[in-house]
């Protein structure tokens, strides 16, 4: 019952967010390249999690969705898309599930803790320096493993979940347990400020890179974020399935985006054009979050676990335009004139 809580209260915030920006509604034949989409895998995923979306005209559409109707009817029949926000170019970044080598044992080599939410930490609390520096965590058997290398550890920390590659043997998933209620602050933004990279050169790789070149300054440079994100153990009953997101279900690669709650109702289909290399046409579901992930315009696309994702996402940071696919009834709410 809390997650479904939960997950009302984010749909009556994004809904009331909506009528505070600059709408407009679409047709179909508006969206590039949706006649090329795959609908039935966008479908498919919408099913995992329309269940939670709270509302009696999502009711009946999760309903119609699970008697396998065609895709593309489906959606274009009960939708209609939404831009929200205006004409300002939408941003996409993209995330993945680290994957690090780690074990339940410390040991000389893995010696980096992953810790769960201490019980005293309720809103804002120490930051990541601090928190570091005192070694408040230390001794309290707060650890869920140890992993074998710092940076890895801080983008875990970034992307909120992660599989660790145990030396005993088989995996451990982590998932978000909760924050020190501190502002995300980019590290590759701060490089930008220094003057060492340019926008254009700033990766997750080429952060990576520069902080192991440069440890000390590295470390400073970790520092500039001051959030901290603890963790939670996650059974995994298929490896080949993704995190949990922000619904408490599987997420998809390139399905599924974070977004803003405050703006797009979680689980909802969102149709994004991303530009850039690598032009992205596509029919997503919208069934997670992100700390960095704010506005209307701004999505991250999950491309999945492990180096090969990681390389995929930390070079993904591209305009375009992404439209809410929302019921026809709800849609015209937001334009009474529509």
């Amino acid at each position: 019952m809390e997650l479904r809580a939960v997950a009302i209260a984010l749909a009556l915030t994004a809904t009331a967010a909506m009528a505070d920006e600059p709408v407009q509604l679409l047709t179909f034949d508006d969206l590039d390249g949706w006649a090329e989409d795959d609908h039935s895998a966008a479908l498919s995923v919408f099913r995992n999690t329309c269940m939670d979306l709270d509302g009696s005209d999502w009711e009946a559409l999760c309903a119609v969705a699970e008697t396998a109707p065609d895709a593309r009817t489906f959606f274009e029949l009960f939708f209609r898309p939404v831009l929200i926000g205006g004409e300002d170019p939408a941003l996409f970044t993209g995330y993945y599930e680290p994957e690090l080598d780690g074990s339940r044992t410390r040991t000389s080599r893995y010696r980096y803790p992953v810790y769960r939410l201490p019980p005293e930490v309720n809103g804002q609390w120490l930051s990541r320096r601090e928190i570091e520096e005192s070694r408040v965590l230390e001794g309290r058997g707060l650890e869920i493993a140890w992993v074998d290398d710092p940076v890895e550890l801080f983008f875990l920390q970034i992307q909120g979940s992660g599989r660790i590659r145990l030396a005993e043997g088989g995996f451990l998933r982590v998932g978000y347990g909760g924050r020190n209620g501190h502002e995300y602050r980019s590290v590759g933004q701060e490089l930008v400020r220094r003057g060492v990279y340019q926008p254009h050169q700033v990766s997750a790789q080429v952060i990576q890179a520069w902080v192991r070149r440069n440890p000390v300054a590295g470390q400073t440079l970790l520092h500039h974020n001051p959030s901290y994100v603890f963790f939670r153990e996650v059974d995994i009953d298929d490896p080949n399935l993704g995190p949990l997101g922000a619904m408490n279900r599987n997420i998809t690669p390139h399905r599924t985006i974070a977004v803003d709650p405050d703006h797009t109702p979680l689980g909802a289909p969102v149709w994004i054009e991303k530009d850039g290399d690598g032009p992205i046409r596509r029919l997503m579901i919208a069934q997670d979050t992100g700390g960095a992930i704010q506005g209307p315009q701004r999505a991250d696309i999950f491309f999945g676990f492990g180096d090969e994702a990681g390389d995929a996402a930390g070079v993904i940071r591209d305009p375009g335009r992404m439209m809410v696919l929302l019921p026809i009834e709800r849609a015209h709410q937001l334009i009474p004139d529509a």
